[in-house]
């Protein structure tokens, strides 16, 4: 008698007294639609009423025996062990269901991420290479200037430094220098004279 009117009604007439309201502030985002669905739906007994129809008919049928019952209470629903383990199954998929959502929004939240700072390093180098050219700019016109000042005022010295300059740009510590008695570097070299005492010492 107690399990027909157990089986009779839906599993969520035995689970709840009331029709169910999501808690405040609860996020229901991880619950699958077939539960939410379940949750959501309305409650014509609920357990006190299941408990009261179950007492109802215990009462008309325990006199004969010389029983009177009191009060009947739903301590514990257990499954048949078919059922139980289809439950199991159901609540790993469920489980596997969000944990595969958290993953794939965790791992789009991180190609993001990733994506932003590689757009910001991208707009950090062609800003640092920017500014490296500017001054780079700066420098060779100041350069050039300051060449052409110097050339306009004592070619022959500008000649010399530039020929200077460019024997110290092309060796190094290791270069052994070879030089013709008609090259501008040994022509510079013979040429150089003390102009004056102070010069020579």
């Amino acid at each position: 008698m107690v399990r027909d009117l157990v089986a009779a009604n839906p599993l969520v007439e035995m689970v709840r007294s009331s029709a169910w309201e999501p808690p405040k502030g609860e996020v229901l985002e991880e619950v699958g639609p077939e539960i939410l669905a379940e949750l959501k739906k309305e409650v014509r007994l609920g357990r006190e009423g299941i408990s009261q129809a179950i007492l109802t008919a215990v009462q008309k049928v325990t006199p004969e025996y010389g029983i009177e019952v009191i009060d009947v209470r739903v301590k514990r629903l257990n499954y048949v062990e078919s059922v139980r383990e289809k439950v199991y199954v159901r609540m790993i998929s469920e489980r596997k269901r969000i944990a595969a959502r958290f993953r794939s929004e965790g791992e789009g939240r991180s190609a993001e991420i990733l994506g932003n700072m590689e757009k910001e390093l991208r707009e950090i180098r062609s800003g640092a290479y920017r500014k490296v050219q500017e001054i780079r700019g700066k420098g060779d016109a100041t350069a050039t200037r300051v060449y052409g000042g110097a050339y306009g005022r004592d070619p022959e010295f500008y000649a010399f430094s530039r020929t200077l300059e460019s024997l110290k740009e092309s060796q190094n510590k290791n270069s052994v220098l070879v030089l013709t008695t008609n090259s501008d570097y040994y022509r510079y070299l013979k040429e150089a004279q003390p102009s004056s005492p102070r010069a020579r010492r």
